[in-house]
């Protein structure tokens, strides 16, 4: 009786929460510029989340109020100049010249935010890149249609017929021929400069591996949306960082298993030779397949594991457009579950000299684990840079299916193996 009425409780605070507008604020120059967020509206009075940018780069988010009758601009400003102060900004990979690159964007009957997210890339001012679009296990043309009609030359069309974001990824990679490769998703919208900038970072590291950017959110006009953003989003925050397998990190105990504090797949890119050498992603991981999440992740693990090193850039950046209903946050909140020990599994399967490390760090890991799936109150801390200002309360029912999600990703990750097999099998 109490958990029901606990749950009533929960759906009524979520559905009481209000929209947000998105807008953009570069500090630059004498006078402030604001935009509203891709595909937003002008902004007015309310509540705003702001991306604030310096010479361009993004340095931080703040949650702000804009009265009514007041300049939201002058507001945001004063603000952003309180809270973002001004900071040398790191030049990290941007000077030098990027290396060639290959996009891969992997998508599923979605040709509507796909023409989105290909319009964002062809945008894109790196100076030398190519982009392949993967059809995953399409029941209709409207993909290969929308690519053949408007895209023509400027991208390549693929399709693998064997459902699975891994799969797909696996066949994108198969077919580029960029020195590095990055991977985004159909639902997002990517800055123009996101390419360099996930790029760069490889002409000047020879031992990096992978690298990783910034995901904001697109939009945040539903509580799903709202709720998941207020408590992190896939953000990673606005400082550069390496890391590099032989100093592993003194603030990361559970370093490398603990891999999606290093990025997500909306935003990654590889040396393509490294990921290749590594077999790729586990075709048995990963959105579409039972194991339901963590083929990114996967990659991270190994291509560190390799002894390459990692690198994270806040000023590579993609708007993500973030699921849009209860039920949307429901499957998101076991995905991930799912997903985090399905990839765990999945290292340990394909690579057992890891499993000493592993174990070593199981104590400690499943106290991380309780920690991920606490029910988070609000308000919380968190800074700007962190825009983790918890303003609304994570819901009990997302923690308990996180948890499940957990307890169920081993056994997921082991059907999608044997459903391969199968498959596999009966393609002879």
């Amino acid at each position: 009786m109490a958990r029901t009425a606990r749950a009533r409780q929960e759906i009524r605070r979520f559905l009481a929460i209000g929209a947000v507008q998105v807008a953009e604020l570069d500090l630059d120059g004498e006078e402030a510029v604001l935009v509203p967020g891709p595909g937003s509206p002008p902004v007015t009075a309310g509540e705003v989340f702001v991306l604030v940018r310096r010479r361009g780069r993004p340095v931080g988010t703040l949650l702000a109020h804009v009265p009514r009758g007041a300049d939201p601009k002058a507001v945001l400003a004063a603000r952003a100049a309180m809270e973002c102060p001004a900071v040398p900004v790191t030049e990290g990979g941007r000077s030098g010249k990027p290396p060639f690159a290959s996009v891969v964007v992997a998508t599923r009957e979605r040709a509507g935010q796909l023409a989105r997210a290909l319009d964002s890339l062809l945008a894109q001012d790196h100076p030398r890149f190519e982009i392949v679009v993967v059809d995953n296990a399409p029941v209709t043309d409207e993909t290969r249609e929308l690519v053949e009609r408007k895209y023509a030359e400027r991208v390549r069309y693929v399709c693998e017929p064997v459902p699975g974001l891994a799969a797909a990824h696996n066949a994108g990679l198969a077919a580029v021929a960029g020195e590095v490769v990055a991977f985004t998703d159909d639902d997002v919208v990517a800055d123009p400069r996101w390419l360099r900038e996930l790029t760069a970072p490889f002409a000047a590291d020879a031992r990096l591996g992978c690298a990783t950017g910034l995901i904001l959110p697109a939009r945040l006009t539903t509580p799903a949306q709202v709720l998941l953003e207020s408590h992190g989003g896939f953000a990673k925050g606005f400082t550069p960082r390496t890391y590099d397998p032989a100093r592993p990190p003194g603030d990361e105990p559970l370093f490398p298993f603990t891999a999606g504090r290093f990025g997500s797949g909306a935003s990654m890119a590889f040396r393509t030779r490294v990921l290749r050498e590594v077999g790729g992603f586990d075709p048995a991981t990963g959105a579409g397949t039972a194991a339901r999440g963590g083929d990114d992740l996967y990659c991270f693990v190994r291509v560190l594991a390799e002894g390459h090193r990692l690198h994270y850039t806040p000023y590579a950046l993609v708007w993500h457009h973030h699921r849009e209903t209860w039920r949307d946050l429901e499957t998101q909140a076991y995905g991930y579950g799912a997903g985090l020990t399905a990839y765990l599994t999945a290292v340990l399967v394909n690579r057992p000299g890891l499993l000493p490390a592993f174990l070593a760090r199981l104590p400690r890991g499943l106290a991380h684990a309780r920690a991920l799936t606490a029910v988070r109150e609000a308000p919380g801390g968190g800074t700007p840079g962190d825009h983790d200002v918890r303003t609304h309360p994570w819901p009990r029912r997302l923690s308990r299916l996180q948890r499940r999600g957990m307890l169920y990703g081993p056994v997921g990750y082991l059907r999608a193996r044997r459903a391969l097999r199968v498959a596999a099998r009966g393609a002879r």
